[in-house]
């Protein structure tokens, strides 16, 4: 692993290298520039977990660098709804627009220390938004057979990729009925107030895209069961404890920005 200078980067860098509370702090402001597309995510469950950061940042392309709160990095399951996707401009459509995905997340930064979110694997139900995401903006989203039910605030999440190997992936959890913001330098801010997303495509090239929503309504989560699938689809070790952090948060509506390739 090396740093932007070419120099080997030890495991002890990285804190160092933790963006300053200025940038985590501007990287939550609404950005300029035009919305190409909006979104409600809802239904959302938050599940985390300590990592050594030199694991992440083993798996991470040149230009990113694994961020840590207290000395770890996280791992992050997150099954929700995606819910009246549609371009900017335009209406939503009842069979398009309403699906469900679930993303294993973790935490990084740029050189400049701007913060934001690296997707190991999104998983979806819809097979268009997938081909799209895939194209557009350089995400490894997969397909996968997904439902749901719901019992007032209850809700039974299953998630099944497309592959023969698969196992489904089965969450049982309450929606939140008293929220508040995340106060910031906590780790829930740390793990949910994430406003800058990174990808790359085969070429490797690097890419950063914006969103911007109101600061999410969380509270400690209920939660009676949940899946480590998405540890095992992407090679990483599979958690033997419970997730340290179960968080749930309202709805959010979603402004979502041009996606931009970093020089």
């Amino acid at each position: 692993m090396k740093n932007p200078h070419g120099k080997p980067l030890d495991p002890s860098d990285f804190s160092t290298m933790t963006p300053s509370p200025a940038l985590r702090l501007a990287a939550c402001q609404r950005p300029a520039g035009p919305v190409v597309m909006r979104q409600r995510w809802a239904g959302l469950l938050f599940l985390h977990w300590p990592v050594d950061p030199a694991l992440i940042q083993a798996r991470l392309p040149a230009g990113l660098f694994v961020d840590t709160y207290d000395g770890n990095a996280w791992l992050g399951v997150v099954p929700f709804f995606m819910e009246r996707v549609r371009p900017t401009g335009l209406f939503p459509v009842p069979w398009l627009s309403w699906f469900h995905e679930l993303n294993l997340r973790t935490y990084v930064h740029d050189a400049a220390g701007n913060p934001g979110v690296w997707f190991f694997s999104l998983d979806c139900n819809q097979p268009l938004a997938v081909e799209i995401a895939r194209r557009l903006f350089h995400l490894p989203y997969e397909h996968a057979a997904m439902s749901s039910r719901r019992n007032g605030r209850s809700i039974h999440y299953e998630s099944r990729r497309k592959s023969p190997e698969a196992i489904t992936a089965v969450f049982d959890y309450e929606l939140p009925q008293h929220t508040q913001p995340a106060i910031f330098g906590t780790l829930e801010w740390f793990l949910v107030e994430r406003y800058l997303l990174f990808s790359s495509n085969p070429a490797v090239q690097l890419f950063c895209g914006k969103v911007h929503h109101t600061p999410y309504q969380i509270a400690p989560g209920a939660c009676s069961r949940w899946s480590t699938e998405p540890f095992h689809f992407n090679g990483f070790s599979e958690p033997a404890l419970p997730p340290p952090s179960i968080l749930t948060a309202a709805a959010v509506d979603v402004q979502i920005f041009p996606l931009r390739r970093l020089a």
